[in-house]
């Protein structure tokens, strides 16, 4: 049987992470707001709430995001995503990528946090469809958390993985063209848009921004 390649990451390349503390209303209203605006891969984020919880959250996300064929993943243990039927698991740092396949099948996505190039440079493509850098940016959704990468450091992500990245981290419409620049297939946005008064205005300057070819 020929090697699992990693599978293609939704279009836009655009990772909305949710933080339910920061949504501007109900969770769910903005995120069906940012898929009207052209969001079409989200992720449930919200690992403090039991799992039982998460569960139920993650089934109100499907309601809406179906209408718009988003994909819809989760942040955390692949056995809960298995059980929410999730499009995928985000892993964090350190996760166990051939567990996570293993559980999930193939046609799932999987990805993982990577904090240094080396673990990026490790990544198999047989079972990670994508690795997130981050912060590129200090972040108000994580203060303190850093140091930044800047666009050389998400550049020496890119030049060490297999696997396309993901750029995270205080990432705002006007940085996306660094990103790109420096050789990002994409990015992760989370309080930005969370925050945002707008979410659907918000995710089409961003969307705007990914389509413009970088330079």
């Amino acid at each position: 049987m020929p090697a699992r390649s990693a599978l293609p990451l939704p279009v836009p390349p655009l990772l909305l992470i949710t933080d339910r503390a920061q949504a501007r209303g109900a969770l769910a209203d903005v995120v069906a707001r940012a898929c009207a605006g052209g969001c079409r891969w989200v992720s449930l984020r919200e690992k403090d709430l039991p799992e039982t919880e998460q569960l139920a959250l993650f089934a109100r996300l499907r309601e809406v995001t179906r209408p718009f064929g988003a994909r819809l993943t989760l942040h955390g243990a692949p056995a809960l995503a298995l059980a929410a039927g999730a499009d995928g698991a985000h892993l964090p740092d350190g996760g166990d990528p051939a567990a996570a396949r293993e559980l999930l099948g193939p046609g799932t996505l999987v990805g993982i946090s990577v904090h240094r190039p080396q673990d990026a440079a490790a990544t198999d493509p047989a079972l990670v469809d994508y690795i997130s850098a981050s912060p590129v940016f200090l972040t108000a959704s994580k203060p303190g958390y850093g140091p930044a990468l800047g666009a050389e450091g998400l550049a020496a992500f890119v030049a060490a993985s297999p696997v396309p990245v993901i750029g995270l981290g205080g990432i705002e419409a006007k940085t996306v063209p660094l990103c790109l620049r420096a050789g990002a297939h994409g990015i992760a946005v989370m309080g930005g848009v969370m925050r945002a008064e707008d979410a659907a205005a918000a995710i089409q300057e961003l969307r705007g921004a990914l389509a413009r070819p970088a330079r």
